[in-house]
């Protein structure tokens, strides 16, 4: 009697099969067709990317890494080293502070730490910003002050100030 199995001859068994690993999907930027591929994303895990689904409403707080897409309605703040995307149709209530801010929906509050923010045509902000780079698109909306293209190092020259207003 073996104590291992014995395989037979002619009858071969399946290797056993190892899962698929999981990884990362990478999601085009606002405007982009599903099928571009983006860029200067990895499928590291560093790029992992958490989403608030359209049909969800969640009041509370965002903290940590890895970038957060917001497609639905969120209240609190949202504070992470990643970026932060908030889709046409999203509003975001509270303060900001993320690596890239991607604005197509809406956000009430203060962006009060980012190196870049980006506007997009579809996009609201109505609070105060503070970052490296702001980039906005024709037919954007803002209401607030915003500072940016200073670094805080820097007290040679007065900071930037643009005050923006609504639309009449």
């Amino acid at each position: 009697m073996a104590i291992w199995k014995e395989s037979l001859p002619g009858k071969q068994e399946p290797a056993p099969s190892s899962p698929e690993p999981v990884r990362a999907i990478d999601r085009p930027e606002p405007g982009q067709s599903q099928s571009a591929p983006v860029a200067g994303r990895s499928t590291a895990p560093a790029s992992m990317e958490s989403v608030i689904a359209a049909a969800l409403t969640i009041e509370g707080k965002i903290e940590g890494s890895g970038h957060v897409r917001l497609v639905g309605k969120f209240k609190g703040d949202v504070h992470v080293d990643g970026d932060l995307t908030i889709e046409p149709g999203a509003k975001v209530t509270g303060s900001v502070r993320a690596g890239t801010v991607v604005i197509g929906g809406e956000l009430e509050g203060n962006i009060e730490s980012a190196s870049t923010v980006k506007l997009l045509e579809t996009g609201v902000l109505n609070g105060d910003l503070k970052a490296g780079s702001l980039t906005v698109a024709s037919g954007s909306r803002m209401r607030g002050q915003a500072d940016f293209g200073w670094d805080e190092k820097e007290t040679r020259a007065p900071r930037m100030r643009v005050e923006a207003g609504s639309n009449p």
